[in-house]
């Protein structure tokens, strides 16, 4: 086990470099000039040409490249071209908002499509699988940014049961666990689960439809074994697949929650992209796109390393 950790963590090398290589090349193409955030259009060539020094967007994109690793290597992303904090300091408030409101969202999309994807199974071809079919093709297709409005209508505007906009009246640093504050994470999270929810539910119906149909399922029930007991085995059967897809669906809303963020005003990594793009602020752009990346890599490790201790023949091919 400790060999295929080593050999896991050593593919995750190489494909973090790449995303960081990615990283920086996606911001430096994008039209703009950062140069603009700092100072203004009309100021004196020789003032652009020292903050340009300064930053060094002087030096050739790999000079600058290799310049921006060696400091991400030891922990320093810079400080931000809009507000002159540091970077990482500005994406790890971000990032802790995101990690709340995506695992909050992951648990209840998975959860719902766990449920509506068992009982579509066990009814397949009944109106009742194709309710939890019409539901899961629902929940895919729709757009986040749609449902969140839809939702603040409704439930703020109209109903003014649930607060719309931000993560707590008392501000995104002292989150704490309590009514007051969870009441600002429900809409947010309903609109971030809906289309994991989706996918999960698509995904259950076909697994357990297909261990179901398979020899061994035959040979249990000829055995006498009671449904419960039967269920537990296709349970355990389908957990290492079920497992890789709820693991790439967190990583997705880890990385993907820009839109809702947004519409919610919730201040998350979403939210601080949204504002770093506007203001071609590149430290936070960059830090920020390669933290989120790297996070989805080392969620994909521990998935594998979960399947492996589920399933052993995962580590034997």
């Amino acid at each position: 086990m400790l060999l295929y950790l080593l050999r896991r963590i050593l593919y995750a090398v190489p494909i973090a470099l790449a995303v960081s290589v990615v990283c920086f090349m996606l911001v430096h193409i994008s039209p703009g000039d950062p140069i603009n955030a700092l100072i203004s259009p009309d100021a004196p060539a020789e003032v652009v040409a020292a903050v340009r020094s300064q930053y060094g967007l002087d030096k050739p994109l790999p000079t600058q490249y290799f310049m921006w690793l060696s400091q991400v290597v030891t922990g320093n992303f810079g400080n931000s071209l809009a507000s002159g904090q540091p970077v990482l300091g500005e994406i790890m408030k971000a990032m802790n908002n995101t990690f709340i409101l995506s695992v909050i969202a992951a648990l209840t999309g998975f959860f719902v499509g766990c449920v509506l994807g068992s009982i579509s199974a066990l009814h397949r071809g009944t109106w009742i699988d194709k309710a939890g079919s019409t539901i899961a093709a629902s929940g895919v297709s729709l757009p986040h940014y749609w449902l969140g409005m839809v939702l603040v209508v409704l439930f703020s505007v109209l109903l003014n049961w649930l607060p719309a906009l931000g993560a707590g009246s008392s501000g995104s640093e002292q989150w704490v666990w309590d009514w007051e504050h969870i009441q600002y994470l429900i809409l947010p999270a309903i609109t971030l689960s809906v289309i994991p929810m989706g996918i999960v539910t698509r995904a259950v119906r076909g697994v357990i439809v297909d261990i179901l149909h398979q020899d061994f399922v035959t040979t249990l029930r000829g055995k006498g074994l009671t449904p419960a007991r039967i269920g537990l085995h296709v349970i355990k059967n389908a957990a290492p697949s079920l497992l890789a897809i709820m693991g790439l669906q967190l990583g997705y809303l880890m990385g993907g929650s820009i839109l809702v963020e947004t519409v919610f005003s919730w201040p998350g990594t979403g939210l601080l992209l949204n504002g770093a793009i506007f203001q071609r602020d590149i430290p936070v752009l960059q830090g920020t796109i390669l933290l989120l990346a790297l996070v989805f890599v080392l969620i994909n490790l521990i998935v594998d390393l979960m399947q492996t201790t589920l399933d052993p023949r995962i580590k034997r091919s």
